[in-house]
């Protein structure tokens, strides 16, 4: 299992993947906000989604969990 986490404090702007998804190596699981920059969190690795922990319009702070890969 990965954990992809957040890398600063900011807000969930959009979530592209699901649980069960299988994604690659960089591509895009979600884009936070933070000062009115969209920042995309990619996957490290490729791998299947298991888990998506954040929702639009969430909260988050560094080292928040937002998505765990199988």
């Amino acid at each position: 299992m990965t954990e992809v986490l957040a890398e600063m404090t900011a807000s969930v702007w959009q979530v592209r993947v699901e649980a069960g998804q299988d994604v690659a190596a960089d591509d895009e699981l979600l884009i936070l906000e933070s000062m009115k920059m969209e920042i995309p969190v990619v996957a490290p690795r490729a791998g299947t989604v298991d888990a998506v922990h954040v929702a639009p319009e969430d909260q988050v702070t560094e080292g928040t969990v937002l998505v765990t890969l199988r």
